[in-house]
């Protein structure tokens, strides 16, 4: 199985001009937990970055900022590690657990964004449960980043 048969194609995305509230808004809309960031351009939407509900949590809220002025490229989690829409589900599920990330932003050759894997795509259309629950181990391991 490869990641573009479990992938959500089309995300709704934010760029880093953004502001922190209006992508707020748009993960309550869309009821997400993090939206890529991109940049758009003739290429398509060149994937820059992620922005999670942690990391409005961390660096926005906790540090105080202003969420109508600050911009998401002040809060988000740049250069996210990628896989590819023909990638097997198994070396997205690898990254997830290296990497300990929730999300793989699914990239084109150009590094343009066509989707993403979420931890639950995996559980729920994997082929492998014990790979799945593996992959769950890793992410949830104490002391992960749990960026994504």
């Amino acid at each position: 199985m490869k990641a573009q048969d479990i992938m959500s194609k089309n995300p709704a995305t934010v760029t880093p001009t953004t502001r922190v509230r209006q992508a707020a808004l748009l993960m309550k809309k869309e009821d997400v937990g993090v939206v890529p960031v991109v940049e758009e351009g003739t290429g398509g939407k060149k994937l820059v970055g992620m922005l999670t509900d942690r990391d409005i949590a961390i660096r926005l809220v906790a540090d105080g900022k202003n969420p109508d002025e600050c911009e998401v490229r002040e809060v988000m989690s740049a250069n996210p590690k990628t896989a590819r829409a023909d990638d097997d589900v198994s070396r997205v599920m690898d990254l997830m657990g290296r990497e300990q990330v929730r999300r793989v932003p699914i990239v084109d050759e150009r590094g343009s964004l066509v989707g993403i894997v979420a931890q639950a795509d995996v559980v729920l259309e994997g082929s492998d449960d014990r790979k799945a629950e593996r992959t769950i181990e890793k992410i949830s391991e104490k002391g992960g980043k749990h960026q994504q």
